[in-house]
């Protein structure tokens, strides 16, 4: 029989291996799952407790038009109703708490922003139709700053735009513009959001547990602490069949022979790479070396123009780094006082943004509980900044270098809170910061090629998964981009007639566009 070997535990390593089970026949004991850590899941996790503080990385945002995701998860039963699927909870939660949110931007004074207005001047709105309509390969190793003036940079719908989905002015324009394409149907709602869809807990528990679950089930087997550090081919000019696997495992090397008839699916690059976690009393430490996702990706593009070029994407740190970090409080006090502010109960309310913050910090409060564990009377909400180089406004030092408690102090001084509340804040809440180099690395400007494809051409029994494989259209930074790229090179390796659902494509919808139109031009 066939054997699958996979390199990495994330969503595309996790649904590759569920679509080898559901459409290539595949015996689950027939498929390897490879990973370095000793968690798996990849991006999509979630740890710690409630008394010393839970940790979340960051968490990935869902609409109506994930259609690989969601079709993979309608198969998957969630952990606290087998009847229930992962894809109808999701929309069950949706329909029971969308956010509407009316408290996205907040300036620098603690006022609520009036988003009715995108705030875009005629020349941004001319400037953003010709980015929409341009050719892809017009925007060859541009960045988004070659493409709009500084307004644009200052307008209500970029301040939404960016911390919606973590833009910075200098990342790729080819990547904003797929975004602008492939989000545009949200246009008209992207101030309340309620285009959003959101998991019932963190993502962690709520997709990667269950479909861990589903997979051990049938006997695939996952083997933490195992590095994948090389992969051989067969002799001759580019060679497209790999014939050996070297890993790494407690310490000793191992080669795991390949057929022809074997497949080998590769997580290449990692956006949580060599993140570090802090303390509500310390600042995360230095990160690490890099880990084998980079190394194996460097390893296997020497020489081979096809396998794209890392050093696009893992070179340039202070452009793709930010900082998140994970409140958990033991009193109230907070969530009332952001009820109070926002107009919405939490879980209602959205993403806000403080627009006047050095570090752009935006905060969100989802419905809870968020973990599965979590205690009664436990509460836990999430931010980011997405300038953490930058000294804070209160806090005169970077976001990089501060404890959890300074983070939380930056946060209460935007919201304005008063003198008693915020005391009670900081007295009864945990908060765990997190700084992640690469965590918008597959943003950075790049050029066609610099991403391998998911099957490169000539590859036999090879394939490349997740947030650095190319696959038109689609976008990366979500769950759905680790999904498609896990469906397709499952349907191309085997020359499966079932082939991945087409990318939704608003665009080309004349309602849709009459509707942005509309938005755009709203004051």
């Amino acid at each position: 029989m066939a054997q699958a070997y996979l390199v990495g535990s994330g969503m595309a390593a996790l649904a590759a291996a569920a679509f080898l089970i559901r459409d290539g026949g595949f015996d689950g004991a027939d498929i390897h799952l490879f990973e370095q850590q000793r968690e798996i899941g990849g991006s999509l996790d979630a740890g710690g407790t409630a008394d010393a503080g839970y940790t979340m990385r960051g968490g990935r945002m869902f609409e109506a038009e994930f259609r690989c995701t969601y079709d993979l998860l309608s198969a998957i039963p969630t952990l606290d109703d087998p009847s229930v699927s992962v894809t109808q909870e999701i929309l069950d939660g949706h329909e029971d708490c969308a956010w509407d949110d009316i408290a996205r931007l907040v300036d620098g004074n603690g006022k609520i922003v009036d988003t009715r207005s995108m705030g875009l001047s005629e020349r941004d709105r001319l400037e953003l139709v010709r980015c929409l309509a341009n050719p892809e390969g017009h925007l060859d190793g541009k960045r988004i700053t070659d493409c709009f003036g500084e307004h644009f940079f200052t307008t209500n719908f970029w301040f939404m735009w960016c911390t919606t989905f973590a833009f910075q002015p200098w990342h790729s324009a080819i990547e904003f513009r797929r975004y602008l394409r492939r989000f545009i149907h949200l246009f008209p709602e992207f101030a309340s959001m309620s285009g959003i869809q959101r998991t019932r807990y963190n993502q962690y528990d709520s997709i990667v547990r269950p479909l861990t679950a589903w997979l051990r089930e049938r006997g695939v087997t996952i083997h933490t602490g195992c590095s994948v550090t090389d992969l051989g081919f067969t002799p001759g000019i580019r060679s497209g069949t790999v014939d050996t696997i070297y890993l790494t495992r407690g310490g000793h090397g191992e080669k795991i022979p390949v057929t022809p008839a074997d497949l080998v699916l590769v997580t290449n690059g990692s956006m949580t790479d060599a993140s570090s976690l802090g303390t509500h009393t310390s600042a995360p430490r230095p990160a690490p070396p890099r880990s084998d996702a980079w190394l194996l990706w460097h390893r296997l593009a020497r020489g081979r123009e096809n396998f794209g070029d890392p050093t696009v994407f893992d070179k340039h740190v202070k452009e793709s780094r930010w900082a998140s970090f994970t409140v958990t409080s033991k009193d109230p006090a907070f969530l009332d006082a952001l009820e109070a502010f926002s107009g919405r109960e939490t879980g209602r309310g959205g993403l806000m943004t403080f627009t006047g913050s050095n570090w752009l910090l935006t905060i969100v409060a989802n419905r809870q509980p968020v973990y599965r564990n979590q205690p009664e009377g436990v509460s836990v909400w999430w931010g980011y900044g997405l300038f953490p180089g930058r000294a804070g406004n209160r806090i005169p030092k970077p976001m990089t270098m501060c404890s959890g408690r300074e983070i939380l102090e930056e946060v209460l001084h935007h919201l304005q809170l008063d003198e008693p509340t915020a005391a009670r804040v900081l007295e009864t809440s945990t908060v765990v910061p997190c700084v992640m180099p690469y965590i918008t690395s597959q943003f950075l400007a790049r050029r066609r090629g610099d991403r391998p494809k998911v099957v490169p051409e000539g590859s036999v029994n090879l394939a490349f998964i997740g947030q650095f494989a190319e696959v038109p259209d689609d976008v990366v930074f979500t769950v759905e981009y680790s999904v498609r790229t896990a469906w397709t090179a499952v349907a191309q390796l085997l020359e499966l007639d079932k082939q991945p659902p087409a990318v939704h494509k608003g665009h080309h919808d004349p309602h849709v566009l009459a509707a942005v139109l509309e938005a755009m031009h709203r004051r």
